[in-house]
């Protein structure tokens, strides 16, 4: 039996299985630095998850794209947790196109239509990181198809149409933000959450 004080990082590595991944990031402990950006968390998930983002980059766990749970299991690898090991290096982000890749297999392959709404929303993730104005499309798109409400979707649809992109990244995707975007990104009314 599994509990949310699984010690994933104590295991082989060569043994994590999606389910370890998804147990973990989405435990209670976990969703509490989703999105945070703190120094402290963000140095924790680069001594934690380096070395399993670096296999991941290499291929290792490639297997994983075969099933729906293993596709976001490796989005929350190539995608998500760079966002914090790499904040202050944006340079050493170089996975979020191969997020992309598995984001785009996943929903070719209908894996979309098996996973409840909180996994569905890491599997598209990727895409708001993209600077292909069809995959950005294609988000507003899947949050439409599956009736995401949500403050954040309505925003990202806002900005999809405004910017092209999504630009609350820019900076930790090593891209350089336009003077509109910065303009925005600066003002009180820029997205918070």
């Amino acid at each position: 039996m599994r509990s949310e004080g699984i010690n994933f990082f104590t295991m082989n590595e060569n043994s994590i299985t999606p389910s370890d991944v998804l147990d973990y990031w989405f435990s209670e402990k976990s969703k509490q630095f989703w999105f945070a950006s703190t120094p402290q968390v963000d140095n924790e998930i680069k001594v934690r998850f380096e070395s399993v983002w670096e296999k991941a980059a290499e291929g290792e766990y490639s297997q994983w794209r075969e099933t729906a749970d293993g596709s976001v299991a490796l989005i929350v690898i190539l995608d998500q947790l760079p966002l914090n090991m790499f904040r202050s290096d944006p340079k050493g982000f170089q996975t979020e196109n191969m997020a992309v890749e598995v984001a785009l297999n996943a929903i070719n392959n209908g894996f979309d239509e098996e996973l409840n709404d909180e996994k569905l929303l890491f599997l598209f993730m990727p895409l708001m990181h993209s600077e292909n104005i069809d995959h950005q499309n294609l988000q507003v798109y899947l949050f439409d198809k599956y009736n995401f409400n949500l403050e954040f979707s309505k925003h990202h649809r806002d900005l999809v149409k405004k910017f092209g992109r999504f630009p609350h990244r820019n900076e930790i995707l090593g891209r350089m933000s336009t003077m509109e975007e910065l303009d925005y990104l600066l003002s009180d009314n820029a997205f918070k959450g």
